[in-house]
């Protein structure tokens, strides 16, 4: 009796000429395992015909293209029989949920306790807890926008630069120069009212007619 693959949509075949590799994941997380590299005997055997159809060219160059015709038949039922192989390999690593499907991880994206997937079933600690931080968020947004705030207390540091407008070096706080090009630092104001720029001897902002 004919042996069936199982898994048909959830890896990615990685083989080549030399050998066959397969990396199958998860269809919920995308992660997933890499089957081990097993070399191909035709690969290896098609190789070594090609550098002698280089060498000797003529005879040789005729073997070398049968050769590839042999290859291509015996390449691929080596390609199955070596899938199959990696498929059993990592067939305990998932489970198709009988809900949605498909295959997971039993590792990350499976709940053993309801036998479906997360996405079918989730889970009741990680629900819980994903609502009570959704809530506290809401409530930290709420008390931010009902307190009342003063200007100055967005603008304040505004008058400090992080790096020297010339070289790009990093700059103290209320450097006047700068310790790698000794640029003059410029401190730039701003009004703790309403933020906008001041002159440096400023007095009043001009904007709002703050005093500063």
């Amino acid at each position: 009796m004919a042996e069936f693959i199982e898994f048909t949509n959830n890896y990615q075949d990685r083989s080549t000429e030399r050998g066959f590799q397969w990396e199958f994941y998860c269809q919920r997380c995308n992660n997933g395992y890499r089957s081990a590299f097993q070399a191909s005997a035709t690969g290896l055997i098609s190789e070594a015909l090609d550098v002698a159809s280089g060498l000797f060219g003529g005879i040789m160059g005729n073997i070398a293209s049968v050769g590839d015709r042999v290859h291509s038949a015996a390449w691929e039922r080596a390609h199955d029989h070596a899938f199959t192989e990696a498929a059993g390999e990592v067939r305990g690593f998932f489970i198709q949920c009988p809900n949605c499907n498909e295959w997971v991880c039993r590792k990350r994206c499976w709940n053993e306790s309801r036998g479906l997937c997360l996405d079918c079933a989730p889970s009741a600690s990680v629900a819980a807890a994903q609502a009570q931080a959704a809530a506290i968020a809401d409530q930290a947004r709420q008390e931010v926008s009902e307190r009342a705030y003063d200007v100055g207390e967005f603008t304040q540091g505004d008058d400090r630069r992080a790096g020297c407008p010339k070289c790009g070096a990093s700059l103290q706080t209320g450097a006047k120069f700068c310790p790698e090009c000794g640029t003059a630092i410029k401190a730039n104001k701003f009004c703790s009212q309403c933020g906008s720029e001041l002159a440096a001897n400023a007095k009043f902002c001009a904007e709002c007619g703050a005093k500063q």
